[in-house]
Formats: C-alpha cells, sequence, structure tokens
C-alpha cells in the first residue's frame, strides 16, 4: 500500500460502515442485503489495496456481482432495466481492462509478470503505450463515469436503495480515477502525456454539461447523480493538469466528494422515508415538519456547491491552481480551461439551491391534512453528523488528505517528466 490507495481505502471502510446502518429500514431479505453490501466492501478494499494487475481486474470484476443484485432486488419500479444497464456498461467496459491487463502482463518476457512494480518499470513502443492507454481509459471512463459514458449512472442511483446509492456515489465512481492515476499515469507516461489535454477538455465539458443537465431533472436522486458526474469532472481535470498540486487536487476531490455525494443520498433517502415521493415538483413545504433533515441537508447541499470551509472548496481551489502551476500547457489554454471550470462553479449553486428551493420551501405540505412526519431520529442525525465532520475537518485542514498523497504524487510527477524528458 502507498499514499494513493490508503485514502480511498479509509474512505470505503468510512462510508461502507455508514451505509450499513442506513441499511437499517431494510426488512426484506435484510441478511442478504449486508451480505452483498460487504461483498461490495472487499471488492472495493481488494481493489484498492491490490498491487497486482491479475488481482486487480478479479477486484473490479467481484464488485459487479454484489451491485446488481443489490440494484436488482432493491431497487425501484425500474428496477431491473437500470440493474441491467448497469452491468452491460460495467462488464462490456472490463474486456478493454482484462485485454489491457493481459497485454501488459505478457509483453517482451517469457513469464507474464502482473506486479505493479516490474510494470510500471517496463518500457513499451508509443504505438503499443496508446493502444494500451485507450483500452484502459474505456474502462475507467465507464466507472468514473466520463461522458459520453456516464449514461448508467443517473438510472442506476435513481432507482437503487438509498444505502447502496452511497455506496456507488462514495465509492464506486472513485475506482475509476484510481485506475486512471494508478495503472494509465504511473505505467503509460508518454501516452498519458499525449492524452491529458484531451482528458482537461473533456473534464471541462462534463462539469459544465451535468450541471446543465442536473436542474432538468425531476426525479430528485437524478438530480444528485448528475451532480456527481459534475464533480467527477474536476477529478479528471486535476488528473490531465500534470502538476503536482492539480493530482493533490484530484485526489483530495476524491476523498471530500466521497462523503459529500454519500451525505446526499443518504438524506434524499431519508426524505424519501418519510413522504414517499420522487419527483421534485411534487414535493414542498418540508422545512417545517422536518427541521432536523432541512438542516443537514441545507448544510450538505452548501458543502455540494463549494462553500468555503468545507472539502469541496479546498479540492476544487487546488485543481484550479494546479491548471495554472501546470508546465505542460500554453497559457491561452489554461486561461480558457480555467473560465470553463468557473461557469461550471457557478452552474452547481443553481441546481443545489433549486433542489432545496424546490423541496423545503412553499406551502404544499404545510396545507396537506395529516401532514405529521417524524424528524430524524438519533440513527439519521448519527449518519448526517458523522459524514458532516470529516467535510469540515478537511475544509479546515486539507493536510490530513495531503500528508496521505504527498510524496507519491512528487514522485509519479517526477518520473513522469524524466521518463517524457529521456524519450523525447
Amino acid at each position: 500500500m502507498d499514499g494513493l490507495s490508503i485514502g480511498p481505502i479509509l474512505l470505503t471502510g468510512f462510508i461502507t460502515t455508514l451505509a450499513t446502518l442506513a441499511a437499517w429500514p431494510v426488512t426484506r431479505d435484510s441478511r442478504l442485503f449486508h451480505f452483498l453490501m460487504l461483498a461490495m466492501y472487499s471488492g472495493q478494499i481488494g481493489l484498492f489495496s491490490s498491487r497486482d494487475l491479475l488481482l486487480f481486474f478479479i477486484m473490479w470484476e467481484l464488485e459487479l456481482i454484489p451491485v446488481y443484485l443489490l440494484i436488482s432486488v432493491w431497487g425501484g419500479k425500474k428496477r431491473l432495466y437500470s440493474a441491467t444497464k448497469f452491468i452491460l456498461y460495467t462488464a462490456g467496459s472490463s474486456v478493454f481492462l482484462l485485454l489491457g491487463v493481459l497485454g501488459i502482463g505478457l509483453y517482451a518476457s517469457n513469464e507474464p509478470t502482473l506486479n505493479f512494480e516490474t510494470s510500471a518499470n517496463q518500457s513499451y513502443p508509443v504505438a503499443l503505450e496508446i493502444i494500451f492507454y485507450i483500452g484502459f481509459l474505456i474502462a475507467f471512463a465507464v466507472k468514473s463515469p466520463i461522458i459520453p459514458f456516464h449514461t448508467w449512472l443517473p438510472d442506476t442511483h435513481g432507482e437503487a436503495h438509498y444505502s447502496t446509492c452511497m455506496l456507488l456515489a462514495g465509492i464506486l465512481l472513485k475506482m475509476g480515477a484510481y485506475g486512471l492515476v494508478r495503472i494509465n499515469m504511473e505505467f503509460l507516461p508518454r501516452a498519458h502525456s499525449i492524452f491529458a489535454p484531451w482528458l482537461m477538455i473533456v473534464g471541462t465539458i462534463q462539469i459544465i454539461y451535468a450541471a446543465s443537465a442536473s436542474p432538468g431533472q425531476r426525479n430528485l436522486k437524478k438530480r444528485i447523480a448528475y451532480s456527481s458526474v459534475s464533480h467527477m469532472g474536476f477529478i479528471i481535470i486535476g488528473i490531465g493538469s500534470l502538476s503536482d498540486m492539480g493530482l493533490n487536487g484530484a485526489f483530495l476531490q476524491i476523498i471530500s466528494h466521497g462523503f459529500i455525494g454519500a451525505a446526499l443520498f443518504f438524506l434524499a433517502g431519508t426524505s424519501y422515508d418519510r413522504i414517499r415521493l420522487v419527483y421534485l415538483d411534487e414535493m414542498g413545504g418540508m422545512a417545517v415538519p422536518v427541521p432536523k433533515i432541512f438542516t443537514t441537508f441545507s448544510i450538505l447541499s452548501m458543502a455540494s456547491l463549494a462553500l468555503p470551509g468545507m472539502s469541496g472548496f479546498v479540492a476544487e481551489l487546488i485543481v484550479f491552481f494546479g491548471i495554472i502551476t501546470s508546465q505542460k500547457f500554453f497559457l491561452i489554454q489554461k486561461i480558457l480551461i480555467t473560465f470553463v471550470m468557473a461557469i461550471g462553479t457557478i452552474l452547481t449553486p443553481i441546481y443545489s439551491l433549486s433542489m432545496l428551493r424546490q423541496m423545503f420551501y412553499g406551502y404544499k405540505f404545510f396545507n396537506a391534512p395529516n401532514s405529521y412526519f417524524f424528524d430524524s431520529g438519533p440513527r439519521e442525525l448519527f449518519i448526517s453528523i458523522s459524514i458532516f465532520l470529516p467535510v469540515i475537518g478537511i475544509g479546515l485542514y486539507p493536510d490530513f488528505v495531503f500528508s496521505l498523497s504527498v510524496d507519491k504524487v512528487e514522485t509519479l510527477i517526477s518520473n513522469f517528466f524524466f521518463i517524457n524528458k529521456k524519450f523525447s
């Protein structure tokens, strides 16, 4: 294990524990439900801690089966459709991952070497490196979701039970970003320097596109899912920026969004448990009957739109600095990308705040007969506060996370420039 994997591993343990607590109301086959959640957990921990390409691939695949079952058995009305769509996308993209793993393992040696250390020191012809890179990129682009491979995500989130959504938004999406750094950047540095500008362009398009598509969603969970896609754009830009700061910012955004995404889905689920409504235009006026949910939802929406003092703000700010300090790009490119990203950060409050307005303000429920709901109980408050504390903690003192990743990021970037100099 090194600095890159320890952050995601801690995040996985933390979010899974809270998601199992959140799954308390599941009464149908609850033993199987918790078993599948723990199976998913073992796949994720295995992936983040693997130092071997074949183990990486096996864990990547192992993780799909529990998710499929969790969606198709405990999901909403269109659960089979979204579970099938999820498995087709992710299992289809895994073929490219397997081909890349086998290609790297079998290249230029009589017996296959799948160890990370030996593969990272191996050099390939540029053309071959680009082919490997594209294969891995497709596999990770589906999981992270990078547009245009993101369409499984809103459907899956819209139908899955909210504790499953916490694991999907908190950890599953981060596996793709982790793979991009761990394999594409570390093993294939020359191809990465060719593709980095394109990654940044796709990342900026993704931020704008998802932030613009989000207000159009009637379904609450789909709206939060699009906000996840938008926030993943910052991670992709950080990975493409080829600077210490950008990569550290991407790493911080992985951790930060893991907390915030999980929290938003949890709160959306707790609201659904009370009012049994999915569509935002049917909601309204919830602030008076459920003030605790209203407060926690408001605070975490603010964290999602990168309010200073919260982890999202620090992460996005450092990605901005990462672009500006990058040595790879011309000034005009940096200015353009920063400008477009800034528009994305302006669009984010629009959908976050309109979501809050539609849910909690207005008079709809207020006038409704028997509009008595239970507010958050101690269990739900405990989950909300447990997620909120690290968000504030990282926002005020981001060195917590940086101290994990900074050494590994430095060696990655210096190796990167060293190899590219050597071959240029």
